[in-house]
């Protein structure tokens, strides 16, 4: 019988197959791990220049050029016919920008009566806000007896001159070619010196409202309206959205209803917001004749837009709850509306709440609904009810974005660092309640 020979390079070349195989893998592994690192990478870079871009814009917005003058409640100038007892519109009506330019040329040692002077005088006025009107106007009407004497009263530079003061403005642009004309500059410049201009947290950015000039343009309507539309959404989505998903999730019989019904709330958390703003235009304003502007459309177009939202994720959350409570309490006697109510439901309030705050979120930043619905109307005045005029912060924001003037652009970029804050406040605030009250099971 004669001998086989035995051929060593298959078993030879067995380990070296699979270390081929294991250095292909790995070499899998690394470059996967390095495309997962190179995304979050590239996405924090492109947050990172967004943060930068918005904060470097709007940081400025939040300080506002303020002039202090001594300004001397003329009564020749308020007042000339001593009516204002008979009549309450004297004081309404007043020059009061002329007091503020007065006491400007008085404080830059310029006589008013001089006619040399004249063209100086109108740059003066060119300096002040005139938001100097009402300022004034309201010390009177609040206390008529500062008529003849003199204040200390810290008014608003006009924007251009606030951009200028801020190194917003070029000033080796030939002096034909700026707003902010050499006179003013030199002007400026002694003011600063003497302390009397200086840049001072603007208040008037959250609580000014609708104004055509920059520096008396403020947040304070869209923020009440923002708020009016969240109250609204929080009222009428949460219940609606919870008492929507536990029936759908405990109590509706599965059939081809209860699925058609699931996909069409999943279609409708992906139906883009301005088709509710269609909607909305269609049934709350054309059919029911409810004003447009008003706080209570938005409201309402935002919770048809919220509802999905929280159904889904209160769904989600009752099906993280084990089968075994609902099991143990039906066990110890207990009906299906208490285990729902009195177990399975406190157990998924984490994420119903995360879920919840999410939806308002999302609902905080929508524009395109609100614009449909006339939200974009120029309100100056303060809403009392959600039935009066408003707008939103997104869309004061889109507002401001569509202004000519160099100070609204730094107002545009504010405002968003704010609405920013809002949304960051708000996720953080669904994380920590749910790291909170969470149960892992």
């Amino acid at each position: 019988m004669t001998d086989i020979p035995f051929d060593n390079t298959v078993t030879a070349t067995a380990p070296a197959r699979r270390d081929i195989g294991l250095k292909r893998r790995y070499r899998a592994e690394r470059r996967f791990r390095f495309y997962g690192i190179a995304a979050i990478a590239i996405g924090i870079f492109f947050l990172g220049a967004l943060m930068f871009t918005v904060i470097r814009g709007g940081y400025t917005a939040f300080w506002q050029t303020s002039i202090s003058l001594p300004v001397t409640f003329d009564a020749g100038v308020i007042d000339p016919e001593g009516k204002r007892d008979s009549d309450a519109n004297v004081l309404a009506t007043a020059n009061y920008p002329l007091l503020a330019r007065n006491a400007l040329a008085a404080k830059l040692g310029l006589d008013v009566e001089a006619e040399e002077n004249r063209a100086d005088l109108r740059l003066l006025s060119g300096m002040i806000s005139q938001g100097v009107r009402t300022q004034l106007r309201d010390m009177v009407i609040a206390d008529p007896s500062v008529i003849g004497t003199t204040q200390n009263v810290w008014v608003l530079a006009a924007a251009d001159v606030d951009s200028a003061h801020k190194g917003q403005i070029d000033m080796s642009v030939p002096e034909s070619r700026r707003k902010v004309k050499d006179k003013q500059v030199a002007w400026m410049k002694t003011l600063t010196a003497d302390g009397a201009m200086v840049e001072r947290f603007n208040r008037g950015l959250f609580t000014f409202g609708a104004s055509s000039r920059p520096e008396t343009a403020g947040m304070g309507v869209a923020l009440i309206g923002s708020v009016y539309m969240m109250l609204i959404v929080l009222v009428l989505a949460l219940p609606i959205g919870v008492a929507a998903s536990i029936y759908l999730e405990e109590f509706a019989p599965k059939n081809r209803w209860t699925d058609l019904i699931e996909v069409n709330i999943n279609n409708l958390a992906a139906v883009p917001s301005i088709v509710f703003g269609l909607l909305g235009l269609a049934v709350f304003v054309n059919f029911m004749g409810l004003p447009r502007s008003a706080s209570l459309v938005g409201g309402l177009v935002l919770t048809l837009m919220t509802l999905p939202t929280i159904i889904i994720a209160t769904r989600a959350a009752l099906k993280a709850v084990p089968p075994s409570i609902r099991s143990g309490a039906l066990g110890v006697g207990a009906s299906k509306m208490q285990t729902v109510f009195h177990h399975v439901l406190p157990l998924a309030a984490p994420g119903i709440l995360t879920g919840t705050i999410i939806g308002l979120a999302q609902a905080l930043g929508e524009t395109a609904p609100l614009l449909l619905i006339g939200m974009v109307a120029f309100v100056a005045d303060y809403p009392a009810t959600p039935m009066d005029p408003a707008t939103a912060l997104p869309v004061q924001i889109y507002m401001w974005a569509n202004e000519a003037e160099r100070a609204f652009v730094e107002r545009t970029s504010g405002a968003i660092i704010i609405l920013l804050l809002f949304l960051a406040a708000m996720n953080l605030a669904a994380i920590l309640l749910r790291r909170r009250f969470e149960r892992r099971w």
